[in-house]
């Protein structure tokens, strides 16, 4: 009996995903435990395990395709005798995925990419005849021809493919927009009421070179929660300063003791384990807007932001306030190997009740950061650079950085917020306070 292969949930929020590559192909064996293909959902690439032995009979989502909802067929193994050509699709591995080309309401997503396979039926633009949509879906073409055509004017039934099987192509395209004339006002279509789409707002600026790339996953959900965060959370926004002689001192202490055992700490250390301690100090900043309620942790739970190939992701430090800072050094360490390398696993970035993005290793001097849903808080952190300071009525040379805490104001009030900057200022000021 053939067993049917789903697209796997890979996170708890994780409702479609793109299939990146198979890593089988039909007619090939594969045992329980053997790796068939790569999905990308919107924090990493996962690889998925085939769970039974039998034969890849059908692959029914082609490689690269995107937003292949969580529960569709992907594919279908024959179990050893069985004929693979008897092998049938059930009606839920039929269902298309959702085409990736963009609507009228899309931003372009150029891709530097060969043209992918043709997506099974596209819509026309709202504006086109119901007659034309129906001859451009019987038209052989790819869907960069068929965006492409659409954006410039062209027709696509004039055309000439010289793809594979006479399928229309970027070049067909280009060369037909070349060398189509000019139209005069009395060749024109009847005006029509303006209407503003994203590939007029957004589209390429004619004469300069550019390069289409699709969104990843990644920055598909990046885009959507980050624009939900400013468009639904009231923000709010408090500065501090805080002078870091003493902690570079207790580090560089700190870090002579470590070396016989190859550690190190970093100064984004110091400010996990001082935003932990702070959270502990000030439980109403370490909470969550849940409309009719709210969620007060009693464990600090940090997501650092990690900067990766095509976005961000945010590994969390679970129990920072119970850990020291060698423990929380090496957890840091390999929660970021394992975001660069895409190995992150849900349980590495699920959850997280604060979070700290930190660009001062860019010498990026004061910032403001955006709220990451459902968290009620996040810290901006500056770059620590040598300032006049006045200490005692004398002006004196200080290390100083600037730490921005951005605020949900449905949850934190100001005067929490200000609590706890002052604690985590007097926890780095005061480092010795961190190693008790």
């Amino acid at each position: 009996m053939s067993i049917e292969i789903y697209m796997p949930a890979l996170s708890p929020t994780m409702e479609k995903g793109t299939l990146a590559k198979w890593l089988v192909k039909e007619g090939d064996s594969v045992e329980s435990g053997d790796i068939i293909a790569e999905i990308e959902t919107d924090k990493a690439t996962m690889e998925v395990e085939s769970i039974d032995e039998g034969v890849i009979a059908k692959i029914t989502v082609a490689e690269g395709s995107e937003d292949v909802p969580v529960g569709q067929v992907i594919a279908v193994l024959a179990e050893d005798g069985e004929d693979v050509s008897s092998v049938s699709v059930s009606s839920k591995a039929a269902a298309p995925a959702k085409s990736t080309l963009p609507t009228p309401t899309d931003t372009p997503t150029p891709s530097a990419t060969p043209e992918p396979p043709v997506a099974p039926v596209v819509a026309a633009a709202p504006s086109a005849p119901a007659t034309a949509a129906g001859t451009a879906n019987r038209i052989k073409a790819s869907p960069l021809a068929k965006r492409m055509a659409k954006q410039s004017g062209v027709d696509l039934a004039s055309l000439t493919g010289t793809g594979p099987s006479g399928r229309v192509v970027k070049r067909d395209v280009e060369k037909a927009g070349s060398s189509a004339p000019t139209a005069t006002p009395s060749q024109s279509a009847p005006q029509t009421a303006p209407t503003t789409t994203a590939a007029a707002v957004y589209g390429p600026h004619d004469g300069i070179p550019f390069e289409e790339k699709r969104l990843s996953g990644m920055r598909k959900v990046i885009a959507k929660r980050l624009s939900e965060s400013k468009q639904t959370v009231p923000h709010f926004y408090l500065t501090i300063e805080c002078e870091l002689d003493a902690l570079l001192a207790q580090r560089k202490e700190l870090n002579i003791t470590l070396a016989e055992s190859g550690g190190k700490l970093s100064v984004n250390d110091f400010i996990i384990r001082a935003v932990a301690l702070a959270l502990k100090q000030v439980p109403a900043a370490n909470v969550q807007f849940a409309g009719d309620k709210m969620y007060w942790y009693e464990r600090a739970d940090v997501s650092v932001a990690v900067a990766v190939d095509g976005g961000l992701v945010t590994p969390v430090v679970r129990g920072a306030d119970g850990k020291g800072l060698a423990e929380i050094s090496t957890d840091v360490k390999q929660l970021a190997a394992k975001a660069r390398d895409g190995k992150l696993m849900p349980e590495d970035y699920a959850g997280g009740t604060f979070s700290i993005s930190n660009l001062g290793m860019y010498g990026i001097k004061e910032f403001s950061a955006v709220i990451n849903p459902p968290q009620g808080a996040i810290l901006a952190i500056g770059a620590g650079e040598q300032r006049p300071v006045v200490k005692e009525g004398a002006l004196a040379v200080a290390t100083v950085m600037s730490c921005t805490l951005s605020c949900d104001h449905r949850a934190i009030d100001g005067a929490v917020g200000a609590e706890f900057l002052a604690a985590f200022k007097g926890f780095m000021e005061q480092p010795l306070t961190m190693l008790l």
